[in-house]
């Protein structure tokens, strides 16, 4: 996969100056969009997109200081359809317009090209199953949150403090699927993961009973899941498990994500400083892709990092 990873980076590197096509782009890493987007975001830290936007504003700005083309000529080059959005951009990422920073030779930013490597770290592993399981419904509270990659999330916490606990006992007591209690289920999730993006969340059971008052559902269709658990403090364990299982997990098996909700079942200590945890999350066989790409394909059953 990391591989593959690196050719796609190729790709971007010789294309900055044209519109970079994702679809070609997992193509070459041997994937689907969806999946490249997630495992991007997880290896390089941010959305692909920005990468490419920030790689090319970093070419435009050392083409700007050498003073060999118009303002307006390395705008359309890099993609912008007019000098004042190529400015803003510019503006956005160096903090200087491209005017000033020709005219004084300010000091700009720059987003190093990317390459990804694996590294064994010796012995460690992670815990996980994989399930195929009939379609199957949520049923509870739903609201919009941003995406928190770090620390507690305060909007969920507010919308959980804000349903009443008498409506969740007898909500808990529907439950008759895995996993069994409460799930916080993520839902509608962007593809890049980016930081402050809003996604549908939902807090309920899964359960073959009828709904009830009030409450909403979220019909899941059919499909493969693979389960993983932990355990640590809260919430930094749980959070530290969603990014381990794309920069760790993904790479050295050969399963891919799928578009589909993302479920957690969350078990707290009573200082609540402490967690056990088993998410869930859709995914399906990446045979299909790599049979598709020629070329050899190899996984490591340790975990890697970059």
């Amino acid at each position: 996969m990391l591989d593959r990873l690196n050719q796609a980076m190729d790709h971007i590197e010789r294309h900055l100056d044209q519109a970079v096509d994702v679809a070609e782009l997992a193509r070459i890493a041997a994937t689907s969009e969806y999946h490249l987007r997630r495992m991007f975001s997880a290896l390089a830290g941010l959305p692909l997109s920005e990468y490419v936007r920030r790689r090319r504003l970093t070419l435009a700005g050392a083409e700007v200081l050498a003073g060999r083309a118009t303002l307006l000529e390395i705008a359309v080059r890099y993609g912008y359809s007019s000098g004042e959005a190529f400015a803003r951009a510019f503006r956005a990422m160096h903090g200087v317009g491209p005017g000033e920073a020709r005219r004084t030779g300010a000091a700009l930013n720059s987003q190093s090209r990317m390459a990804f490597r694996l590294t064994i770290e010796g012995g460690s592993s992670m815990r996980y199953r994989v399930v195929d399981r009939a379609g199957f419904t949520v049923v509870g509270f739903k609201t919009r949150v941003p995406l928190v990659h770090a620390g507690p999330n305060q909007a969920i916490i507010d919308f959980v403090r804000g349903i009443d606990p008498r409506t969740l006992e007898r909500l808990e007591k529907l439950s008759d699927g895995e996993p069994h209690g409460i799930v916080s289920v993520c839902d509608g999730l962007d593809a890049n993961r980016a930081e402050g993006t809003d996604l549908d969340y939902h807090y309920g059971v899964i359960t073959s009973a009828a709904a009830l008052e009030g409450t909403t559902t979220l019909a899941v269709p059919a499909g493969t899941w693979a389960v993983f658990t932990t355990s640590g403090p809260a919430p930094q364990a749980i959070q530290e498990l969603w990014r381990d299982v794309f920069t760790e997990w993904f790479p050295s098996n050969p399963y891919r994500s799928r578009t589909g909700p993302e479920i957690l079942r969350t078990q707290l200590s009573p200082d609540k400083t402490e967690a056990d945890a088993e998410l869930w999350l859709p995914v399906e066989p990446e045979r299909q892709a790599r049979d598709s790409v020629p070329g050899p394909r190899t996984y490591s059953s340790r975990t890697a990092r970059t």
